[in-house]
């Protein structure tokens, strides 16, 4: 296996109003914007100075018609899109969209774990290996959490699938056990049973900023929610849930200062 195989690289907003939402993480994460060179797919980049860190895309209506909703979508890099498809299937996923190839850009497929989570498999048309981001740099994904129906079946699942391995867990008393997740031994993110109230199975993506309480502010000026925080978690990073103006859940991270 490459040693991108089971990496986060990327991440695309689905979102029912592009121009708003581009102007909103503009205001608060700090991103630029500017259309894909690809054709026939009006295509929105977003970077992290000059880093390509995500996309843009209007969820159109035939695919809102169908039931789908706003929301961030990470993609996982794959040696082989077509073969970890079939492996997911084989465990209890699900395919949303089939293997497809983008001009120019690789093959993807967008499929949902046994719980329902949906996710982005991804291979580049071309191996390029971009430098990892220091911890921290604002702009880009600092952490990943997966609010699962059942935390260890979960895991399993996507260990079997990408073979990432366990770290730290934090009990969280009455809400059960926080469960980290490594990739290529690196801390990456969490594994947790959602509650009732979590609108789940579904992954939550955090940002980097580099002050919670600055960021926090953009949001509300922005016109989005903040539904749970500013708070610090353990290791001493502060953290806070949101919504976007159109709803969609994301969340901001910064170091302790």
């Amino acid at each position: 296996m490459s040693t991108s195989h089971g990496q986060f690289v990327w991440c695309e907003l689905m979102t029912t109003d592009p121009a708003s939402a581009i102007a909103f993480y503009g205001a608060v994460i700090g991103w630029s914007a500017k259309e894909a060179d690809v054709p026939d797919l009006h295509y929105m980049i977003l970077s992290a100075g000059e880093v390509p860190v995500g996309g843009v895309m209007e969820l159109c209506l035939s695919a809102r018609d169908a039931g789908a909703r706003p929301g961030w979508i990470g993609h996982i890099a794959v040696d082989d899109v077509d073969a970890v498809v079939a492996r997911a299937c084989d465990a209890g996923g699900a395919i949303r969209h089939a293997a497809e190839d983008i001009p120019g850009i690789g093959r993807f497929a967008v499929v949902s774990d046994p719980q329902g989570a949906v996710f982005v498999l991804f291979k580049p048309l071309e191996a390029r290996q971009r430098p990892r981001a220091a911890a921290n740099t604002p702009g880009h994904l600092g952490w990943r959490e997966l609010n699962a129906a059942d935390r260890e079946a979960a895991f399993t699942f996507y260990a079997d699938l990408f073979g990432w391995t366990k770290a730290d867990a934090i009990d969280m008393g009455e809400k059960g056990l926080y469960q980290m997740f490594a990739i290529g031994g690196v801390p990456a993110g969490g594994i947790m049973t959602a509650g009732e109230a979590k609108p789940g199975p579904f992954w939550l993506y955090y940002f980097n900023v580099d002050d919670i309480g600055a960021a926090v502010a953009r949001v509300k000026e922005s016109g989005g929610q903040v539904v749970n925080g500013p708070h610090q978690v353990p290791g001493g990073s502060w953290i806070a849930h949101c919504l976007d103006p159109q709803g969609v859940p994301f969340a901001v991270v910064a170091p302790d200062r």
